[in-house]
């Protein structure tokens, strides 16, 4: 359809335009979509299986939809990739508040004008981007805000009492006609404002002010909120969770891989900063090794979850911390070093909630916490395994390592290194170079160094080791022998 030569309902009529409801619109479009299998959420991951078929089936049931989980889930996004499945452009009756369909017009405006002028009626085009509207529920919304009010100007304007239909101004709501509306947050939405939306889901009339206007809005309806029990800020009330079609639960990724995919995509980084750091897979893994750890972790709340955006956040802060030591060391490039993840410790104190326990201990000990729970939990894929118990006459593949340590007078690695510096740190201790060697052989020779400190680490947090932080870097001596030397 040429839109450019269709100005006028009598033009319209004339090439067959047949209106259909948006949802009706998201239905047949995206079972076009599942025909030529093309996926109409892009860049969601991790729910293949779980999300994305059961809101297919929302769609395909025509329902308003609840997304309900915790923060950081892609909720949202979800909500706004919906607006592919619309159709690219529809038409409108031309200077309509409330996107009146000329073939079956709303409001008192498009009806008159459609009487007046008949087959002349001008109509224009809006594009399926400008059919997207989103509220942020905030205990301030009113429902002249969603919904709409009298408005005294118009009324002295255009000389009409207050009892006249078209002295209201439309809210939100009725301003998005034929679109999709997202209110986020909806347990934050005054109870008495959630009750405003129960005819317009259902009966499709809206209330203003005693005016009682028949309006059988077309919409399509999502919301997004947090399980009732992660704050005291407020719930859905009963009847209007009663009248919403779906609710559809979300969830964080499932594995490491997903979680890997995801903060690639969404860091904020530019084509520099990616050539400028080499960082080794190992490092990735252990990133988003952190957030499953927090998701565990009895000194962070459950029930407020960890966002997404900790790794996110934490991966730009990583290689940020890079960045800056090269800037220092007027290098060109360089190798992303295991001390770099203290760098990511402001990224998760922000992002976390702690339990009464985390307080006490500090949100800068919770982080760096979390970071030793995730060394532990993947040494084992690099390395053999470290038993809690040993025979005391046991020996294992560190002890000439732990050896190294006890008989040197401790070994410092400072922040600022340049990388010609920290590769010839590392490569003078002979037992660490044959334990890379003989477990890790298939690494390439850039990772090698990261997984060097990687092993330092471990062994620190299996009570190999001991690790001490002084001004300028990190100092690793034998355990006992910092046990003496502090008496």
């Amino acid at each position: 359809m040429n839109k450019e030569k269709i100005n006028t309902l009598g033009e319209l009529k004339k090439v067959g335009y047949e209106s259909r409801s948006i949802k009706d619109e998201l239905r047949e479009n995206l079972k076009q979509k599942i025909k030529n299998k093309q996926n109409p959420f892009e860049g969601i991951h991790g729910y293949d299986y779980t999300v994305i078929p059961e809101l297919e089936r929302a769609i395909l049931s025509r329902h308003n939809i609840n997304l309900l989980g915790l923060r950081g889930q892609a909720k949202t996004r979800l909500a706004r990739l919906m607006v592919n499945l619309l159709d690219e452009w529809i038409p409108v009756v031309e200077g309509s508040e409330i996107n009146d369909d000329p073939l079956n017009p709303l409001s008192r405006y498009a009806i008159e004008l459609i009487k007046e002028k008949g087959d002349e009626t001008p109509v224009s085009w809006i594009h399926r981007d400008e059919r997207f509207f989103e509220k942020l529920a905030t205990p301030d919304v009113t429902v002249a805000d969603l919904i709409g009010d009298v408005d005294p100007i118009k009324a002295a304007n255009l000389k009409l009492s207050y009892a006249d239909d078209r002295v209201i101004h439309f809210g939100m709501i009725p301003r998005a006609n034929r679109s999709i509306f997202v209110i986020n947050e909806l347990p934050d939405l005054q109870a008495r404002i959630q009750v405003a939306l129960f005819n317009i889901l259902q009966e499709g009339d809206i209330q203003i002010r005693g005016f009682k206007l028949r309006l059988p809005l077309d919409m399509q309806f999502v919301f997004t909120a947090n399980p009732e029990d992660y704050t005291n800020r407020g719930s859905i009330v009963t009847p209007l969770k009663d009248r919403i079609g779906s609710q559809i639960l979300t969830h964080y990724p499932e594995d490491i891989e997903t979680a890997k995919i995801i903060t690639a995509q969404e860091a904020q980084l530019d084509s520099r900063q990616r050539e400028l750091v080499h960082v080794p897979e190992i490092a990735k893994d252990l990133l988003e090794q952190i957030s499953f750890e927090a998701r565990d972790s009895e000194f962070i709340d459950h029930k407020s979850g960890v966002s997404a955006r900790m790794s996110i956040t934490a991966f730009e802060n990583l290689l940020s911390t890079a960045e800056r030591r090269v800037i220092r060391n007027d290098e060109e490039n360089t190798l992303l070093r295991f001390s770099d993840f203290l760098g990511v410790i402001p990224s998760i104190t922000g992002k976390v909630e702690l339990v009464y326990e985390g307080e006490q201990e500090g949100a800068a000990f919770v982080a760096q916490q979390l970071i030793g729970d995730s060394v532990k939990t993947l040494f084992p894929d690099y390395f053999p395994k470290i038993e809690k118990l040993q025979r005391p006459d046991e020996t294992t593949p560190y002890d000439d390592l732990v050896e190294w340590f006890f008989e040197s007078s401790g070994f410092e690695l400072p922040d600022d290194l340049s990388d010609k510096e920290y590769k010839e740190k590392l490569d003078s201790i002979e037992p660490l170079n044959k334990l890379i060697e003989k477990y890790q052989p298939e690494a390439n020779n850039e990772d090698k160094y990261f997984i060097k400190e990687f092993l330092l680490w471990a062994l620190v947090e299996f009570k190999k080791l001991s690790k001490k932080r002084f001004s300028k870097g990190l100092q690793f001596k034998d355990l006992y022998g910092s046990y003496i030397s502090g008496l």
